[in-house]
């Protein structure tokens, strides 16, 4: 038994009328009648009840056409959400992300991949850019958006957002009247960071910046941004952030740009040939402004 023959069996039984039956499936009759032929042989049965003026369905191709109507608009559903799914237009996609980007491309970015593909499941995990790079490797992620991150074997990474570093102190800090600060200028300064291993490439960066002087002396350690902030509100120390971090208002906290303009990076990182991730960078790029 073969799909076309139920195909052809309902589109008979819709007709009622084998000539009219080819026409709309494009085919001449004898053939067609032909396959319904072989179908009721190989069921063993007869599904219409034929005479020169009229066919009909029998009792037996009423009660087949019931059962395998649904079944096969299943299987049509089916295939089309398939194809849907290879196009990128169905399924889930599991992107992860720094904490950082939730104040740069991100917002946007999700905004313009919820109009392209309502029917995808997204789903969001904030990671570090270690946890993700662990998890892209093991298949875990589609999408990861990590900050400064360094070589992986197995993961092409593509740059999404540049943006400067911006030292971060208390409001009421001996420096918080400057307009720019020198690096030169937080020496000595007890520092708030990111852990090295969670964000071993930006830790790096940040420690980049003292070459030539002593490095930072780190006096706590806190994997998101939001906490970090709080603690040099707290006056425990300063630190240095990428720029967008700004745009999360806290009083008690300044932003001061640091001369010579070092830059993080945002990066975006493919771990499978799943087409909505395509999509989603795509969307990553256009709201950061790189496309």
């Amino acid at each position: 038994m073969e799909l076309r023959q139920l195909q052809y069996f309902l589109v008979v039984a819709e007709h009622l009328h084998f000539g009219r039956a080819a026409d709309s499936l494009r085919m001449s009759q004898p053939p067609l009648t032909v396959a319904i032929k072989k179908l009721e042989q190989e069921l063993g049965v007869r599904l219409f009840s034929r005479t020169t003026r009229s066919v009909e369905l029998t009792p037996a191709g009423r009660a087949y056409r019931d059962r395998i109507s649904p079944l096969l608009a299943d299987l049509e559903r089916a295939n089309h959400e398939l194809t849907e799914a290879g196009l990128g237009l169905r399924g889930r996609i599991a992107v992860g992300f720094v904490s950082s980007a939730s104040y740069a491309a991100l917002p946007g970015a999700i905004r313009l991949f919820r109009e392209l593909r309502p029917s995808v499941d997204l789903a969001l995990r904030p990671l570090t850019t270690d946890e993700q790079v662990d998890q892209l490797l093991d298949g875990k992620l589609d999408l990861g958006i990590l900050r400064d991150p360094a070589p992986v074997p197995g993961l092409v990474l593509t740059e999404v957002l540049a943006e400067p570093l911006v030292a971060v102190i208390q409001a009421d800090h001996r420096l918080a009247g400057q307009a720019e600060l020198e690096i030169e200028q937080l020496l000595g300064e007890d520092f708030v960071l990111f852990p090295y291993k969670f964000m071993n490439g930006f830790y790096t960066l940040v420690h980049s910046l003292f070459e030539g002087f002593s490095p930072p002396r780190i006096v706590e350690r806190a994997i998101h941004q939001e906490t970090i902030l709080g603690l040099v509100a707290s006056g425990l120390g300063v630190s240095i952030l990428p720029a967008s971090v700004s745009r999360f208002q806290m009083p008690e906290v300044v932003f001061r740009p640091i001369a010579g303009n070092p830059r993080s990076a945002l990066y975006s990182a493919a771990s499978s040939d799943n087409p909505a991730a395509d999509v989603f960078l795509r969307c990553l790029k256009e709201a950061a402004g790189t496309t």
